[in-house]
């Protein structure tokens, strides 16, 4: 009697999941015309609220309460970074990664303060906008005074050329990133309840098909898509709007492995919920405890550095985090999977969290 071929079982079973994917149209909003329609909004309308990541160099002057440099920390649309080396803060300048970086000096003759700031051409757009709260800020600071007398507050700037970082390089990685984690988590759950609701799985039990060959040909059909998905938005993103690939089909290809790797985890939380859910209106409610936190905080629409301390502390915790922060230095600066291991560590700790908690939840009756 021939031996039973589980790769054609899985192969099949992979072919049909395919098929009743791309037939689905929550899997087709959720994967494709979400992410495009928020990509086209939020690319026209430049991000909404304006937060300037501005860095503090090391000689700043920062001692006085009273002091220039406080005014500035205390300005809401600034965020001021001062955890970072002088080195690693240049670097980041000439990427856009910070908007501009300010060195405060204080002196006991006119000008008492001096603000030296330097602007990058890189974030031209935030920069304008920094350069004209400055200048009014400083005009409001002299007016106060003799306009004969010598101003009190002096303004020096200076910019350095970068490479343009467009608000499209920031928010299309965040777009994969809930593409990803929706077709994983809502797309999982539902068709593994739903196969266990109809006793499909069941009947597969009275097949020769392994329980490996159901799971790995749903993962391989829902990958393939994500794939595809992927791909197209990455192919609009780029010729449509500007989005950089700093290394052409390299970081292409790079990208399309981190998204396999974020997929692959965020199917594991669909299979916890299809394992907990004990029916198919449980599974919104439940998915959306594990995404909407992770969409609003996982700097998928807007950077991380924007939220309170407390609330950045959170966002750290997020395996989205760690992917969308992996996408955009693969596709803006230019790095390799070998660059971004810190981030790849933390996905894979969360593959382990999450895989041990579905193998002790996921039910096949």
């Amino acid at each position: 009697m021939k031996k039973y071929n589980n790769t054609k079982a899985t192969l099949a079973i992979a072919k049909a999941s395919f098929r009743s994917i791309i037939r689905s149209p929550s899997a087709v909003v959720f994967s494709l015309a979400f992410p495009l329609i928020f990509i086209v909004v939020f690319a026209n309308i430049g991000g909404g609220g304006l937060k300037m990541d501005v860095g503090v160099a090391k000689t700043c002057d920062t001692s006085k309460s009273d002091s220039l440099y406080q005014r500035l920390a205390h300005t809401p649309a600034i965020h001021l970074i001062k955890d970072q080396s002088a080195t690693e803060m240049n670097k980041n300048l000439s990427k856009g990664n910070i908007d501009a970086i300010i060195d405060v000096k204080t002196s006991t003759i006119p000008p008492y303060y001096t603000l030296n700031i330097q602007y990058t051409t890189a974030s031209a757009q935030k920069d304008g906008v920094l350069r004209s709260m400055l200048n009014s800020m400083f005009f409001e600071i002299n007016s106060r005074h003799n306009t004969q007398a010598e101003p009190i507050a002096e303004l020096k700037e200076s910019t350095i050329h970068g490479r343009e970082y467009k608000y499209i390089d920031f928010l299309l990685p965040g777009m994969l990133g809930f593409s990803l984690l929706s077709s994983g988590v809502f797309g999982t759950a539902f068709v593994f309840l739903s196969l266990r609701l109809t006793l499909v799985i069941k009947r597969f039990f009275a097949t020769p098909v392994k329980k490996y060959s159901i799971v790995l040909g749903e993962a391989l059909a829902r990958l393939v898509f994500s794939w595809i998905g992927a791909l197209f938005i990455i192919l609009v993103g780029h010729y449509f709007f500007g989005f950089t690939l700093i290394h052409g089909v390299t970081t292409v290809i790079n990208m399309l492995i981190l998204s396999a790797l974020g997929l692959i985890v965020f199917m594991g939380f669909g299979f916890i919920i299809s394992g907990i859910a004990k029916n198919e209106s449980a599974v919104p409610p439940l998915s959306n405890i594990i995404t909407m936190p992770q969409f609003l905080l996982s700097g998928t629409f807007f950077a991380t550095t924007a939220f309170p301390t407390w609330l950045q502390w959170l966002s750290n915790i997020l395996p989205l985090t760690y992917l969308n922060k992996a996408m955009r230095d693969v596709a803006f600066e230019g790095a390799g999977l070998g660059d971004v291991t810190h981030d790849l560590l933390i996905i894979g700790i969360w593959f382990i969290i999450v895989y041990a908690v579905a193998v002790k939840t996921f039910k096949w009756e």
